[in-house]
């Protein structure tokens, strides 16, 4: 049949609508930097809220998080239960800094006991932003979809040059095998580039990747102690 017309079909928001979220997102994210300006360089963890303690992930979330926070960094997560709690405590039981940017679900997810300062946000999108933001290092534990999510956000921002060329740590050699293959997969295709597996380690030894941090984060940015910064009052900040 032949259609000489397209009648393309009308959207769900209004005019009054998109404005209105426009500025709801715009408050939030104001308000998130306002909360994070502080917290000074991070490491950003990502993984599961499912494993528990006592499983072999957690410990081996908490140590490392242990030893990164020893390096003077900022421990940032989504600020969640299982690995997120983990690493948060890793950070707090050395006397290192432990911040979540937790996220506003329809079964509240409830900041978990090891940190020392939080913020809530309403979208995913919003909380990708906080936690790149503030980050040097990235380190994937094993995860579910929110995981992955995280995982090729800060991926694709470092490959594509919107971000700094920071280290990438996947713990969980034996758990991301199949993904591992996969990206092997788009390699051989040509759908990524020849150096971009280059862009992450893959280890499951902590002073291995805190060498990694050592020689591309701390040294590589010339990261070292500063002055302690006093918020100003008249702008309402806080620590």
């Amino acid at each position: 049949m032949d259609q000489s017309e397209i009648i393309f079909l009308d959207g769900p928001h209004s005019r009054l609508k998109e404005l209105k979220f426009t500025f709801e997102t715009m408050a939030e994210l104001i308000h998130g930097f306002r909360a994070l300006h502080f917290i000074g360089p991070c490491i950003t963890f990502f993984g599961s809220a499912r494993f528990k303690a006592g499983h072999p992930y957690y410990d081996l979330t908490r140590n490392a998080a242990a030893e990164f926070a020893k390096l003077g960094f900022t421990i940032l997560t989504g600020g969640g239960p299982g690995l997120m709690e983990a690493a948060n405590r890793g950070a707090k039981e050395v006397g290192g800094r432990s911040v979540g940017c937790n996220i506003q679900l329809p079964v509240e997810q409830k900041p978990n006991p090891y940190l020392d300062k939080w913020v809530y946000v309403k979208h995913f999108f919003l909380r990708k932003i906080l936690l790149v933001k503030y980050s040097f290092a990235f380190v994937v534990m094993p995860g579910g979809y929110g995981t992955m999510d995280e995982y090729f956000e800060a991926l694709t921002l470092i490959q594509t040059h919107k971000i700094e060329n920071f280290p990438i740590i996947i713990f969980g050699k034996e758990y991301y095998k199949e993904l591992l293959a996969h990206i092997e997969a788009m390699k051989a295709s040509a759908t990524i580039g020849e150096c971009d597996d280059s862009l992450f380690l893959v280890t499951d030894d902590i002073e291995e990747a805190k060498e990694l941090i050592i020689e591309k984060s701390i040294r590589q940015y010339n990261l070292k102690p500063k002055p302690k910064v006093r918020p100003l009052k008249w702008l309402f900040e806080r620590e």
